[in-house]
């Protein structure tokens, strides 16, 4: 069994690879179900080399006797099971590392994202030396310095935030497509077939994003989906799970359809974009995501369905108080959607992906909001309910929508 150490001796080993010493190590937080820590860590230079570190302490001192405000997140899980709740967990953690070692380097720099200087991923033999090497830990620095305000657990985004929050995705999404690998092989499967892979192949994982980014989509909610199936008094039931004329049941046929497959229009997602995810400047005009656990392949217009409907504040989504029953798309929902669509064309490398023709981009759409409120009707509804339900109930009665993804087939 693997010993037991404290955070702060974590923080002073992986301080120590990078000549500095540590000051104070406090917890912020403790990570979902027991896994581990999110820690707050203050650091002094020991080499002379203060001034690299300057923009990473709050008074922007030259002197060696700054302090570096930095941020280390531990993964210890508290038990080892085979359920696919644990191994999710286990491997979105494996996801985050590569993240922040592989593809936040590569982003364009008007794309803010944590700076990662040290991880048990990236410097695997040291871990082994130090005998930490049990351990899932990656040091950053702390965010807070150029952004000071921290979302807060599903609440609403101010305007300012919405906009720049959309600002963020489109660029996110749209420099992705300059390096998305195009073999799929090396992305990590759904929990149970990336963990029954590895049983056969033990070298294979751990290398990639996941091949679907996000942690909703059908293939690893079979059994909420087979309860919603069952569930005779659930109006959603009849619409996502029922048979259409004896072939797949709408749930299906848009999970199969926002299965990546190596489209042009896919890219990178976030894969868990809501409130409590970033940090914003004072004014909002500004934001900075975090979290990258379920990071992978997807459609961008995943990303900004859970955006809209767990942060995003009911006045620029609809006019309409109360909601009615079924609701069409408003000119301040597309208000949001062009917003989001002109920046995502304007940042793509021209030469590689053309023009995401605008009528393809808010079927997409519309299939996203579909998806995303059959989790959220199996699962249990949170956010702007009443608008995600009015809007889905109108879109799956769409005779055009249906028709177009029978054809995507």
């Amino acid at each position: 069994m693997a010993r037991q150490i404290e955070p702060s001796q974590v923080a002073a080993i992986l301080l120590s690879w990078l000549d500095l010493e540590l000051i104070s190590c406090t917890t912020l937080q403790g990570l979902w179900a027991g896994y581990g820590h999110i820690c707050a860590v203050s650091a002094r230079s020991t080499d002379g080399a203060a001034s690299r570190w300057q923009r990473f302490s709050r008074d922007r001192g030259n002197g060696q006797g700054s302090t570096i405000h930095l941020v280390l997140k531990i993964v210890h899980p508290p038990t080892e099971t085979g359920d696919e709740g644990h191994l999710r967990k286990i491997f979105s953690y494996e996801v985050e590392q590569y993240f922040y070692d592989e593809v936040a380097p590569r982003l364009a720099d008007n794309i803010a994202v944590a700076h990662c200087f040290a991880s048990t991923r990236s410097m695997q033999q040291k871990a082994v030396e130090h005998g930490i090497d049990h351990l899932m830990v990656t040091l950053m620095n702390d965010l807070r310095l150029e952004f000071p305000i921290a979302g807060e657990k599903r609440a609403v985004l101010s305007s300012n935030q919405v906009y720049a929050a959309l600002a963020w995705l489109a660029k996110f999404h749209s420099t992705s497509w300059t390096y998305l690998p195009q073999n799929l092989s090396e992305f990590l499967l759904p929990p149970l077939e990336e963990a029954s892979r590895r049983q056969i192949d033990p070298k294979s994982g751990g290398t990639a994003l996941w091949l679907n980014g996000g942690y909703t989509y059908l293939a690893t909610r079979r059994q909420e989906y087979q309860s919603l199936e069952q569930d005779e008094f659930s109006e959603w039931s009849d619409i996502f799970c029922a048979s259409v004329d004896g072939s797949s049941s709408i749930a299906e046929e848009v999970a199969n359809f926002l299965t990546p497959c190596g489209r042009p229009f896919e890219t990178y997602i976030h894969g868990d974009v809501k409130s409590e995810n970033l940090y914003s400047t004072e004014s909002g005009d500004d934001v900075v995501f975090f979290d990258f656990q379920y990071a992978g392949i997807g459609l961008g217009v995943c990303d900004l369905a859970k955006l809209f409907t767990c942060s995003v504040p009911m006045s620029m989504l609809t006019n309409h108080n109360p909601t009615p029953d079924k609701l069409r798309m408003s000119e301040c929902e597309m208000e949001l959607l062009k917003h989001y669509w002109s920046i995502l064309m304007d940042n793509r490398p021209k030469s590689k992906i053309p023009m995401y023709d605008w009528d393809d981009f808010l079927r997409h759409w519309e299939t996203a909001l579909v998806d995303w409120c059959r989790f959220q009707a199996s699962w249990g509804f949170w956010g702007n309910t009443e608008w995600l339900e009015a809007r889905v109930r109108s879109i799956t009665k769409d005779d055009g929508w249906r028709e177009w993804l029978r054809r995507q087939a």
